[in-house]
């Protein structure tokens, strides 16, 4: 059987929460710009942001793979690069992990407060997506012919700080 670990090594266990989503149907190309968007916000920043791509108030940074992306108002003001979209399949599974890593938080008892405050608290110190297995499928076509038709999944872990006083 395959093993797996965080690929992110912290010193300090006692003040951190972890969380992973395996094999998320999602291309690691749509999750890979979000994941590095987030890195270093606060958890209840994240979950703004997240809501806001989801509604379409806002859009993610392009950093890669962003060729013949169109530019956006305000997405070169905040984030330095004029390229943006709206990755809503793959925001909405990154909402659910935030949500998995707050539960993870909150059970390992890193604070006491209201849910507001506790979000508060908890930076995101590490978030990255690597890629998971390809379902390969083949689509029929005229003449005899098959094309192959690629399922991509992505793998998606979060370690988050406490910085509050407990």
């Amino acid at each position: 059987m395959r093993s797996w670990n965080y690929s992110a090594k912290v010193e300090d266990d006692i003040k951190v929460a972890r969380a992973v989503a395996r094999e998320v149907p999602v291309s690691v190309k749509k999750v890979v710009n979000l994941t590095r968007a987030l890195k270093g916000m606060r958890v209840s920043e994240a979950r703004k942001f997240l809501e806001d791509i989801i509604e379409g108030k806002e859009y993610a940074p392009m950093w890669r793979h962003r060729k013949k992306i169109a530019h956006h108002r305000g997405v070169a003001a905040k984030w330095g690069v004029p390229q943006g979209k709206r990755p809503v399949k793959a925001a909405k599974y990154l909402l659910k992990l935030l949500d998995n890593v707050v539960a993870n938080a909150e059970n390992k008892g890193l604070g006491s407060e209201e849910l507001g405050d506790f979000e508060r608290n908890l930076r995101i110190i590490h978030i990255a997506a690597h890629k998971g297995f390809t379902l390969k499928r083949y689509m029929p076509r005229a003449f005899g012919r098959s094309s192959p038709k690629f399922r991509h999944t992505s793998n998606i872990e979060i370690i988050v700080r406490y910085e509050g006083s407990s």
